[in-house]
């Protein structure tokens, strides 16, 4: 073995397996033996993690610190950022905390290595949604870029995605959800039930969408599909004549006035749903949940079509090794072992390895966050803020009811570059 140093702490492979060692024996004389905690403790790693900010969480980073002893830097980034970060900046850093349509585009590049499921402590736990595609034995696969389609390599080495899944995991899957429509039910003034509603005249210019060319593409497929105006063979992967009527669409919508806003970030979608300039958009979660944490009427609504849905996980940079690898593998079994996704589950989010998560949640939040049950006593937010009133029931039910709906997933076509400059002119327009 080399005794390789390791650039960003100064100690060597062999020091550290060395002090290990020492440091074991000791705790085991103290009865105290705590594993990989008293290593990183004596031996301080630094894992630089960058994504988007539903999940680079300081919360996550201070318990991390706390549990395991490793100091987690964090760089929150929108999604577009994010991708091109991955492919542009690779020696930026270690861990990738990404969406698996942004690995569609990353992975092949090599920036990435892939997991060894056998290193992976809660695998088993992982649901089956990003293994076979199916929520359940009965699912039918979404439209779009699906994470199971591009979580496996077939080696080690390999660049293209697996079929089916091996032993190489591309990315540990850590958050998802099912999107839709969030809504002002107090200036709406009638009920919503479809993606076409957000074209209703009535809310011209107190309507936006989410400007992310690959999830916004995916929004207005299912506006487009709901108002009958085309029915694409796959809209997660249209043909040049799809995304040009598509785009079309957006861009005399737009010149009509429909849309106030074309949001990117978590906070801009919050303060135009907050302040009224807009009362329908598309919408994450948490974000409906933070407008009505400040006593503002907000829905997250169900709508007959079904779901957009997303995911997203953690992947290693090609460059880890020794040490740092073995802190990130750490790391990711810590996250996905019940703390992580609790936290994730409290803010409307789901956890990858939802078993674990339950250990940490009490009966009447899981009760009220994943089986869609009326919540008992007030849910409290991760801050320890009074979310919901007791009685309240999240918006579109259970976890199997939300997640089983999901009608397609954000997507990278192949036809990626012609759909992106296509939604630039519209953005431009």
């Amino acid at each position: 073995m080399t005794n390789t140093t390791d650039k960003k702490t100064g100690i060597s492979r062999r020091s550290l397996l060395k002090t290990g060692a020492a440091a074991v024996g000791l705790a085991a004389g103290s009865g105290a033996i705590t594993g990989f905690p008293t290593i990183w403790a004596q031996n301080p790693i630094t894992l630089r993690q960058f994504g988007t900010g539903v999940s680079n969480l300081n919360a996550i980073a201070d318990k991390c610190k706390a549990d395991l002893g490793v100091t987690l830097e964090m760089t929150a980034t929108d999604s577009d950022a994010a991708a091109q970060r991955a492919v542009t900046q690779p020696d930026s850093y270690d861990i990738a905390d990404i969406e698996y349509w942004i690995a569609k585009k990353v992975y092949p590049s090599g920036v990435m290595q892939p997991m060894d499921v056998k290193k992976l402590k809660y695998y088993d736990k992982i649901v089956p949604l990003f293994i076979t595609g199916k929520l359940t034995p009965d699912s039918v696969i979404a439209q779009g870029t699906a994470p199971h389609t591009v979580g496996f390599v077939e080696a080690q080495d390999a660049k293209t995605f697996a079929k089916q899944p091996t032993q190489w995991m591309t990315m540990v899957p850590t958050i998802y959800n099912a999107d839709t429509l969030g809504i002002r039910p107090d200036l709406v003034g009638r009920d919503i039930t479809t993606w076409a509603d957000i074209m209703d005249p009535a809310f011209k210019g107190k309507a936006a969408i989410l400007n992310i060319s690959s999830i916004g593409i995916m929004d207005a497929a299912m506006i487009m599909e709901a108002m009958g105006n085309i029915k694409y063979a796959d809209k997660g992967n249209m043909t040049k004549e799809e995304i040009d009527k598509t785009i079309d669409f957006l861009i005399k919508a737009k010149q009509d006035g429909q849309f106030r806003a074309f949001w990117k970030s978590f906070d801009e979608s919050v303060n135009l749903m907050a302040s009224g300039e807009v009362v329908i958009q598309s919408m994450w979660s948490p974000a409906v949940a933070a407008v009505r944490s400040k006593g503002i009427a907000c829905k997250y609504q169900p709508l007959k079509e079904g779901y957009r849905s997303w995911g997203g996980g953690l992947g290693l940079a090609a460059h880890l090794k020794g040490a740092e690898l073995d802190a990130a593998y750490e790391y990711i079994n810590w996250y996905l072992s019940g703390w992580v996704g609790a936290y994730l589950n409290r803010q409307g989010y789901y956890s990858a390895a939802m078993d674990s998560a339950k250990q940490f949640m009490s009966e009447d939040e899981w009760g009220y966050w994943v089986d869609g049950k009326p919540a008992k006593g007030d849910i409290m937010a991760p801050d320890g803020k009074v979310m919901e009133k007791a009685g309240a029931v999240r918006d579109g039910g259970s976890f199997v009811e939300r997640m089983g709906k999901v009608a397609c997933w954000n997507s990278v076509m192949d036809e990626d570059r012609y759909m992106v400059r296509r939604w630039n002119e519209f953005i431009a327009a």
